[in-house]
């Protein structure tokens, strides 16, 4: 199955900001993931996000289990903690040059009802496989990571050459000329946008696209891919804000 593009090519995946993803986007974006209440007041201050506003977010925030608190410091819940992961991989994925081989994921359990179906198909998709048929998931074996061991019950795992060709396989699983239209197109946004709560409005946009790119050896990419200039954008607007906390 391709990997989701929330898009058409061209536009720019924008959401509302709120004062809980202010927060959010401030707390998965430092390391380690947890500010004093002080600094988060003058932190979200740009964005437009008022104290008493904040401290209401904060509040419901923890009651919801997405941070906690100790004293008068906010951090990530360890559910949290583990998007926050994703995030960092996306942003700086680990991989190892590509020998022409690719794993394979092929399902095994039988008799799963559909949420169990989705939480797989979704933990697959955000292991960068994608779905050759029903119950076959592969990709190039060029990433740094294994595969998680709670996945051995459901799945066997393979090493692979397939016989079709490897860019011409690779382009039939995930849609790259349209990934790639819209990190053009989330590059320019960011080279337009001055105010920091339309800034901080497209490098999320940002993470969400890199969370969508399959990391593919090069040589299987279209040509001026911009991937790498994407995530470049975005570790330093990470910077930025970063030092604007420490400020």
């Amino acid at each position: 199955m391709p990997m989701n593009v929330s898009v058409q090519p061209g536009e720019v995946d924008l959401r509302p900001l709120s004062a809980r993803s202010v927060v959010l986007s401030l707390l998965l974006g430092v390391h380690p993931p947890e500010l004093p209440v002080k600094d988060l007041v003058r932190a979200v201050e740009p964005f437009g996000v008022g104290g008493s506003t904040l401290r209401a977010a904060l509040s419901r925030m923890v009651a919801a289990g997405d941070l906690r608190r100790t004293d008068a410091v906010y951090r990530l819940s360890d559910r949290l903690l583990a998007r926050q992961r994703r995030q960092d991989d996306a942003v700086e994925a680990r991989t190892r040059a590509w020998d022409g081989d690719w794993e394979m994921v092929v399902i095994t359990a039988t008799g799963r009802g559909p949420a169990e179906r989705a939480d797989l198909r979704a933990r697959l998709t955000a292991l960068r496989l994608a779905e050759l048929r029903e119950g076959v998931w592969l990709r190039p074996a060029n990433l740094l990571r294994p595969l998680p061991d709670d996945l051995a019950p459901v799945s066997q795992a393979y090493t692979a050459r397939p016989g079709l060709s490897a860019p011409e396989l690779a382009a039939s699983l995930w849609p790259l000329d349209a990934w790639a239209e819209g990190a053009r197109s989330l590059l320019a946004h960011i080279a337009a946008a001055d105010l920091p709560a339309d800034r901080l409005t497209a490098f999320a946009a940002v993470v969400r696209h890199l969370l969508a790119d399959p990391v593919l050896p090069p040589e299987l990419l279209p040509a001026d891919w911009p991937g790498t200039a994407l995530r470049a954008e975005y570790a330093e607007y990470q910077r930025e804000i970063a030092g604007s906390i420490g400020a």
